[in-house]
């Protein structure tokens, strides 16, 4: 069994004010990266491959966090929202004909206008996924987060999701025969001073 563990970016100046971002290359904010400096892996992960999306919040996140260069993959990139990019979740959401909607009614199918759907991304990230070797770090993006944990998990995007994607935690999952499977809870990263 491989292990993938999934990490989330920090923050940037757009994810504090609630716009999507998508593949906008929006970089850390200044908090995040003092934060991010303070994080290190785990010890069990330390050898892990170091992969990330090619946005710099992600490879910048990769670096702080895990003291090395990630080979950038472009299948990590976050989803692509089209013509949302850049717009607030909640104005899209106050305005029902522009067909924005919760996730927990998206199904596989649900595409933001000009965007992609779940089921691209899964398609992009399919022969990404067949490809790794040994244990990997992936820091990307919570949409490309959502589309591995649903399939670890076997939601399709429907009702509440089985998990909460938080930051500064790894998400576990077992990649064994093209098969993925949810590996126990979240693992949250240490302080380089040792502490949880």
């Amino acid at each position: 069994m491989i292990r993938l563990g999934l990490l989330r970016h920090g923050h940037t100046a757009w994810n504090r004010a609630g716009r999507i971002q998508g593949r906008s290359d929006i970089p850390l904010d200044d908090q995040a990266k003092r934060d991010l400096s303070t994080l290190s892996l785990p010890a069990d992960w330390r050898n892990a491959e170091i992969q990330s999306s090619p946005l710099s919040r992600a490879a910048e996140t990769a670096q702080l966090v895990c003291g090395r260069s990630p080979d950038t993959q472009p299948e990590l990139i976050e989803m692509d929202w089209g013509k949302w990019e850049g717009l607030r979740g909640t104005d899209l959401g106050a305005e029902p004909e522009n067909g924005f909607r919760p996730i927990e009614s998206w199904g596989w199918s649900y595409c933001p206008h000009g965007g992609e759907t779940p089921q691209d991304v899964w398609n992009r990230l399919l022969p990404w996924l067949n490809s790794i070797r040994s244990d990997t770090i992936a820091v990307c993006h919570i949409g490309i987060m959502r589309v591995l944990l649903a399939r670890a998990h076997r939601w399709d995007f429907e009702g509440p999701a089985p998990f909460r994607i938080k930051r500064n935690r790894l998400y576990v999952i077992s990649v064994s025969d093209g098969q993925i499977a949810p590996v126990a809870e979240p693992v949250r990263l240490i302080q380089k001073n040792g502490a949880v």
